[in-house]
C-alpha cells in the first residue's frame, strides 16, 4: 500500500532559512509595533528558576526507574510478564526468555 503524500504547502514545508527569514520579519514587526513581549530580569529569573525545579522533580522521579521508565523491580523493567501466552511460551521447553 503507498502511502498518501501531503501537499508541498504551508510554513512547515518551506526551507529552514525562509522560515527563520519571516520569522525575523515578524518579530522586527511586533517590536515596531510595541506588542512583542520582552522579559525583565526578574521574569527571566523565575522563568530559570521553574525550570530548574521541572528538571530536578524529573530527575528525582526517575532515579528510581529502569532505563525502560518503568520503575525499578517492576514486570515491564525487569522484562518479565503477566500475560498467560507469554508465561507459557517462556516455560516450554526449548524456548530462551
Amino acid at each position: 500500500m503507498e502511502q498518501q503524500r501531503t501537499r508541498n504547502s504551508g510554513f512547515a514545508s518551506m526551507d529552514a532559512n525562509k522560515q527563520k527569514e519571516i520569522a525575523r520579519k515578524g518579530g522586527m514587526a511586533a517590536h515596531r509595533k510595541g506588542t512583542a513581549h520582552e522579559f525583565t530580569s526578574e521574569e527571566a529569573r523565575a522563568a530559570g528558576r521553574k525550570g530548574g525545579e521541572r528538571s530536578a522533580e524529573r530527575r528525582r522521579t526517575t532515579a528510581g526507574s529502569s532505563s525502560t521508565g518503568h520503575p525499578a523491580g517492576t514486570a515491564e523493567s525487569t522484562g518479565e510478564s503477566n500475560n498467560p501466552d507469554v508465561v507459557a511460551a517462556m516455560s516450554e521447553p526449548g524456548q530462551e526468555a
